[in-house]
Order: C-alpha cells, then sequence, then structure tokens
C-alpha cells in the first residue's frame, strides 16, 4: 500500500471518528457519555498498527477542539477521553490484533474494559475531580463526594463504556471483514 492510500485512509478515519465524536449517548449520568469514536481508531489498529490508531485518535481529538470545543469542558475531558481509548486499544493491540480469534478478542475487551475502568478512577481523582471543580465550576468533592462519585459513578459507567465499545467494535468489524482484508497492510 502506498503512503498516499494509507495517509487517505487515515485522513477518513479521523474524520470519521471526530464525527462519531458528535453523537454522545448519556448512560444515566449526564456528563458521562458514550461515543462510538473508538471504532475506527480500533479499525485503523487492525488496517495498519498501533501508531496509526494513535494518529487516528489525535487527529480526531485536535478537530474536537477546533470545530466542536465546549470550552473549559472539553479541554478538561478531552485528555481523559484520549487516556481512555488509548488504554482500550492498547488492548486490543497487544491480545488480539496479532491472532483475531474470538477468545482473544473476549480477553482483550476484559482488559480493556478493566484497564479504563482503572485509569479513570486514577485520572479521575488526580486530574479531573480538581480541575472540574476548578475551571467548571462543579465541585464533585462538595456536591457528591469523592468515593461516592468514583465507585458509584466512574467504576460502573466505564465498565458499561468497554462494554458497549467491545460489542459495537464486535459488530462492525465481522460486517466489514471481507472489506477490511482488501486494505490490510
Amino acid at each position: 500500500m502506498t503512503n498516499t492510500r494509507k495517509l487517505t485512509i487515515l485522513a477518513v478515519l479521523s474524520a470519521l471518528s471526530f464525527l462519531l465524536m458528535l453523537f454522545q449517548m448519556s448512560v444515566g449520568i449526564g456528563f458521562l457519555k458514550v461515543d462510538f469514536s473508538t471504532i475506527p481508531v480500533l479499525l485503523a489498529l487492525v488496517l495498519f498498527d498501533l501508531r496509526s490508531s494513535f494518529l487516528v485518535l489525535i487527529v480526531r481529538s485536535v478537530l474536537q477542539l477546533a470545530l466542536n470545543s465546549k470550552g473549559a469542558e472539553t479541554l478538561v475531558g478531552l485528555p481523559i477521553n484520549i487516556v481512555a481509548v488509548f488504554v482500550f486499544v492498547l488492548a486490543f493491540a497487544l491480545i488480539w490484533n496479532k491472532k483475531q480469534t474470538l477468545k482473544r478478542f473476549v480477553l482483550a475487551s476484559l482488559v480493556g474494559t478493566l484497564g479504563i475502568t482503572i485509569a479513570m478512577l486514577v485520572v479521575n481523582y488526580y486530574y479531573a475531580i480538581p480541575l472540574y471543580a476548578k475551571f467548571v465550576g462543579f465541585d464533585i468533592a462538595g456536591n457528591i463526594g469523592v468515593e461516592k462519585y468514583l465507585l458509584g459513578m466512574v467504576v460502573p459507567f466505564n465498565l458499561l463504556e468497554g462494554l458497549i465499545w467491545a460489542v459495537s467494535f464486535w459488530m462492525v468489524h465481522t460486517l466489514i471483514q471481507s472489506q477490511l482484508k482488501l486494505y490490510e497492510k
């Protein structure tokens, strides 16, 4: 595959990922939303490699900042999302991408979901909670309580988000698997 063709595919996946970020789904907690922008990032992993999927993640994030920023909310929330997507995709890169079996897919899904859950506990505690209080004016510690927020909201949300991402990607990958073979490496 030529570099031009690869860059074109990565640009299309980045744009698609950005567009999917615009459609967020609330899962019961207003400010915690799931989007499906992870799917094109995972497709870049399948088609190329981890570096390419990270490039799609960064380009879609820059597009989000430039074209759809919501101020401080985006400046605080977007880095959190980048960490979550990267941890999830990394699990797939290390476990499933080399040998794409159902068993390894399930293992990658579980590791990725647990990985984002743990990462989001740490990121929320040290990064999000203080910054949301300072820049967005939402004091999670004072309004909800840190422990209640982390264990009652962050953990269930990220477990559900990982499941949604895994099932969605499995469905998309299964549907377009024959087409992906035309573009792989």
